[in-house]
Order: C-alpha cells, then structure tokens, then sequence
C-alpha cells in the first residue's frame, strides 16, 4: 500500500503537469493486495465476542426449552416405564434452571469477556452432557433397562434402542456444538472428540463390568461408535468449513490497513464504504472502483492520476484524502475523511428549499474550495448537490465540504495524459452539468464549475434543478439550448440580487458567467442575506432535523456517460 499522502503547501506559480504510469508497478500491487494484516487473527476480539455471545443466547434458549418440555412430559406421565428416578429428575430440573439463567445472562446488557464466555460456553455443553452420561449408566450399569424387559418387551431390542437413543442426544449435542460454535478447528476436535467417546466408552464399560447383558450390547457398541465417528466428522467439517468461510468474508472486507464496515452508498463509479484504519481505529470513508466500472485500465489510472492531485488541495472546505491503492484484482481504492452528517440533496430532501441566507453559507464554503482548485489548474466537473456534504467540525455546524473529485480534470495535458481521457462521451450529472460539458466539449475551463454550482445553489432555494425533463438526453439538450427559468417562478421570496447571482452563473456563454470563484464569493457576500446566517440558527436547524421518510444506505446520485451533444 502506497504510504499516508502529506498534504503540502503550493507555491502559487504551481501548474501541474501530471504524468504517471497508465498501470501500478508490480511492487505496488504486491503491496495492495487485500489480506489479512500479520499478527491481526482470524477476528478482532470484539468480533468473536459478539459471535460468540449471539450463538450462545440461541442454544440456550434452544436447550432450556427442550429439557423444560421434557420435564413437563415426565411430570404428566410419572408411570411410564422410563420415567426419571429422583436422581434424574433433580438432575433435570437443575439443567433447566441453569439454561434459563444462562439466557437470561446472556440476554441481557452486561459486558461479558471473550474468557467468560468460553466458560460458559463449556457449562452450557457440559451441563447436557453430564445428564446424557449419568442416564445411559443408569441404564447400562444400574439395570433400569431390565425393568422394561419385564414388562414383555425383548431384552435385544430394549438395549438397542437405549442405545440408539442415548446416541440420537450425544450426535445431536456433538453437531450443533462443531456447526453453531465458532471455533478454530483443533478446538473444536477437543470438545467434539471428548463428547463423541464419552457415550462409547460407558457402553464399553458396561459390556466389560456387565456379563449378564454382554451379549446385548456388544452390537449396540458397535453401532453407537459408528454414529459418534460420523457426529464428529460433521462437527470437524462443519467447524472447519464455517470458520474458513468468516475468514473470506473478513479479508473480503479488509483492504490493507482499512476494514469495511458498512456501504454508505454507491453510484456510477464506484461504491463507498465506512470503514476504519486497523492500527489508529480512526473512521474513514473508503471508495473502491472496480475496473468494470471505470471501463478500461486507462480510466484507473485517470482516477489514480486524479487523486493524487487532490490529495495536494487543504482547503477546509474540501475533503481531506489519507490514502489509496490497488487491490490485486485491479480495484482502485482511495481512502478519504468520513464526514458524519447529509449531502446537499439529503437535507433538501428533509427540510425542504434552504433559507437564501443558508443557502448563501453553503454555496461561499464551496467557492473556497472551488478557488484552491481552480488556482492550481485542477476543475471539478461533477459539482453536484450529492457531492456537497454538510456537516459539523469542532462544534460548529453547516461546515460544507466539497468531496468525490472523481471526474477532476486538469487544465493542463500533454499527450501522454489526452490518450488517458475518455473518449467519445460526457461525464458528468446531467442536472448539473454545463452546456459546453452537455455538448460534449472537451476544452473545459473553471466556468464549467461555477456553471454547475449555480444549479445547485437553483436546487438548494427551489428544491430542483433548472431544467426537470422526462430524460438524461432532454435535460443536456435544455442546458445546451434553453434559458434557465427565473428563480421567482418557484420562489417568489428569493431576493432579487441572489436571483441575479444564480441566473448569471447559468449563462449560456462561459464568458458572460462569473470568471472564477473568487469573484463569485465576493458577489454572493454582497448579497444582502449573506452573513446572516448564524452557528446558533445552524445548530437549532440540526437539532430540528425531520427524520428520513425512507429506509436503506446513503446512496449518491450516478454519476453518467452520455453520448455527446453537439452543439449548433
């Protein structure tokens, strides 16, 4: 994996010229590959803890059931022929008594160490078995058996069937133990070996210490050894199989340093992941693009290329990038700040069109960004409502942060650089994007983004884009050819000189738009609602945040692929 990338300092005069390699260097993918880190174990101790504890509340649950409706079975028929002596029966109420203050234990909020819970974990198996061991010697050793051959049932068929049903519970106990548990599987062969030969070798002994039934259970040993080798088999398979499982779904949720956690949202690029970094535990947003969705390798290395360059912006207002990389099957991966809170079009969603005061914050954070950008030759080309997050940091809230620079060009390219860019299609979001973009031009300049930010701020007063067609190619076509319609049409509260700012950035001619974003944070502080937006009135509008009206993962809008639009 590539090192954590610093984030220097640019002398102004910086242009960049970027050039790297269109594939990574072999060591890099070594490097990269997703694995396990050496040292971490097949789980953290957290995992198992919680893995554990969850198997453990269903068996116990399971087991306090079957031995409390067995009991009740009894106590309804205390004449049958096998009814529990007094021994069984206390051992019996004991076994159900002990189950149901392991479920409650479990169940409930105490914090139970991954130590402890191996110990009960053997209580829980131990329990049953003690109970199974006592009444099959009860049975074998002490002659209860010969009591149901007096009452006419054949003495052969009688111990066959003790047996056979004495081995019914202990392949049971031996199963569900190699198959819910987790384990390694040397551990699980101790447990599962030692309750396997527990039946086999009282019946052993009783054929040894028994002559009088000798001849009727030298069968049923045999038997009874076949089915503890096939429990244990299973056990040991089943063990094995399950744990080699987790491990693949664990390194498949582990790149490098960084452990996935959870899928945050995905669009047309790529997905996006919370994940943590293993050694500092500090949460990260990990987006991964895969080579079929970038395309062709070409484009993984624009995306390479593109978050290098980012990486060098440290604006407040602009995401932070830690890191990046390649995994061994050729996924892109780059490791960005998690910003807890919603995007531009999650809180449109929510709380409906924003203030003009609000909506003036938000838009002058990101013409901070936009101008770091713009100043060292770098354009964004997807400003879009979803790539705008809002946030809070160091107790202040409605930070925008402007993120995904996933389709960031530069101005400056070689030809080197003019073979990686796709060819023959748009990239962009078709709400937002520029009429040059729509068309297709590839000759972009800044303008494009302040193009595109004043859609978004037209979204952010008015709940929509400006122009809502029934297609992606009918939205490019208004872009390239209609004038946006006046703000006042949908909000007639708007104040007429942020209505001016937003329609003059939605110019048709770049040349008629702001010339960069400096002039166009300057126009908007000029506006009158600029500034009066206060931390008190962000925080209480946080506060008074409406639920979501659906369910599901935090998805950004996709990002498209258009055929071009050429323009008349």
């Amino acid at each position: 994996m590539n090192p954590i990338i610093p984030r220097p300092a640019l002398p102004a005069d910086f242009v960049p010229t970027i050039a790297y390699p269109a594939t990574p260097r072999p060591e890099q993918l070594q490097r990269c590959k997703m694995a396990l880190v050496r040292g971490s174990g097949g789980h953290s101790t957290g995992e198992v803890e919680c893995l554990l504890r969850g198997r453990l509340r269903i068996v116990a649950l399971l087991m306090f059931g079957s031995f409390a409706l067995l009991t009740v079975k009894y106590l309804l028929d205390p004449d049958h022929a096998l009814a529990p002596c007094p021994v069984q029966q206390a051992l019996q109420g004991l076994t159900v008594v002990l189950m149901g203050g392991l479920a409650i234990l479990l169940w409930s909020r105490a914090p139970i160490p991954l130590p402890r819970l191996r110990l009960l974990e053997l209580v829980m198996f131990g329990a049953p078995a003690a109970l199974f061991a006592w009444i099959q010697y009860a049975w074998f050793h002490e002659g209860r058996l010969l009591d149901c051959a007096n009452l006419g049932v054949g003495t052969m068929a009688i111990y066959h069937l003790a047996a056979f049903g004495a081995s019914v519970r202990w392949f049971a106990l031996i199963v569900v133990y190699g198959t819910f548990i987790p384990n390694t599987w040397r551990r699980c062969a101790l447990v599962a070996g030692t309750l396997a030969l527990i039946p086999v070798g009282i019946t052993a002994v009783a054929v040894v210490a028994r002559p009088d039934i000798r001849p009727h259970l030298v069968s049923a040993l045999t038997d009874q050894s076949f089915m503890m080798a096939i429990g244990f088999a299973i056990a040991l398979f089943g063990s094995y199989k399950i744990h080699e499982l987790e491990q693949e779904a664990k390194e498949m949720r582990q790149l490098g340093q960084y452990r996935l956690k959870r899928r945050l949202g995905a669009g047309g690029m790529g997905e996006v992941y919370l994940a943590e970094h293993m050694l500092l535990r500090r949460p990260c947003a990990l987006k991964l693009i895969r080579p079929e969705q970038a395309g062709n390798p070409a484009n993984l290395s624009r995306f390479e290329r593109e978050v290098r360059a980012s990486a060098t912006l440290t604006h407040l207002n602009t995401i932070e990038i830690y890191d990046y990389g390649h995994t061994a099957d050729g996924t892109f991966y780059y490791v960005m700040e998690y910003l807890p809170g919603l995007s531009l079009e999650e809180l449109v969603t929510r709380q409906g069109p924003l203030p003009p005061a609000r909506a003036v914050h938000f838009l002058r954070q990101v013409c901070g960004a936009l101008r770091e950008a713009h100043s060292i030759g770098l354009i964004h080309r997807d400003i879009k409502p979803s790539n705008i997050f809002a946030t809070e940091r160091g107790g202040v809230f409605d930070v925008a942060k402007l993120l995904d620079f996933g389709l960031v060009q530069s101005v400056e390219f070689d030809s080197r650089q003019a073979k990686l860019t796709v060819q023959g299609t748009i990239l962009g979001s078709p709400p937002y994007m520029s009429p040059e973009q729509a068309a297709g031009k590839t000759d972009l300049d800044a303008r494009t983004d302040i193009y595109s930010l004043g859609a978004v701020a037209y979204f952010l007063l008015t709940g929509q884009p400006p122009f809502v067609r029934d297609t992606a190619m009918q939205v490019l076509l208004a872009h390239v050819y209609e004038p946006a319609p006046p703000l006042s049409e949908l909000r007639p509260d708007v104040p007429a000189d942020l209505q001016a700012v937003v329609l003059r950035c939605l110019e048709k001619d770049p040349a008629k738009r702001f010339p960069d974003a400096a002039s166009l944070e300057k126009a908007l502080a000029a506006c009158e609602c600029a500034g009066r937006w206060t931390e008190e009135m962000a925080a209480a509008a946080w506060r008074n945040l409406p639920e979501p009206t659906t369910d599901g993962d935090i998805s950004d809008q996709p990002t498209v692929a258009a055929a071009p639009v050429v323009a008349g």
